[in-house]
């Protein structure tokens, strides 16, 4: 994040509303990435299931691609062990089954359709990630 400017965070956000809104328009469908991966890996229809997969391949390939374009080596060094990750994977998919979406289903699409669900939903769990991060930091001392 040493290269962080507040252009760059206005042109991401305005590329996600656009991909949100532009997936909602064309294809009638709601860019909640935990039900695009839940649907692609247990698809319920044959025919659902390729938009998913160009999706995720999307999500997946773009940095990667972005990567390429600008020199930088890749880096998949994790500082925590694959025990830890899955766990965290594990949390994180019981949290959106339990919310009934993700961030980006309830955050970014809820908020713009104005759902009170999505609103509730994103103040809970961005007020539950702001105390985490507080205690992760300056109770535990855990630096990131």
């Amino acid at each position: 994040m040493e290269n962080f400017t507040p252009y760059s965070a206005l042109i991401g956000g305005a590329l996600i509303g656009l991909s949100a809104a532009l997936l909602l328009f064309l294809n009638g469908r709601i860019a909640g990435i935990s039900g695009i991966v839940a649907k692609a890996l247990f698809p319920e229809q044959r025919d659902d299931l390729s938009w998913r997969i160009y999706f995720l391949a999307g999500l997946l390939l773009g940095p990667m691609i972005l990567r390429v374009v600008n020199g930088i080596p890749f880096d998949f060094n994790f500082e925590t062990s694959l025990p830890v990750l899955l766990i965290a994977g594990l949390l994180v998919g019981y949290g959106t089954n339990m919310g009934g979406g993700c961030t980006s289903g309830h955050g970014i699409c809820g908020l713009a359709r104005l759902s009170p669900r999505s609103v509730f939903a994103t103040l809970v769990f961005m007020t539950v990630a702001g105390i985490t991060v507080f205690i992760v930091r300056h109770l535990l001392g855990v630096k990131g």
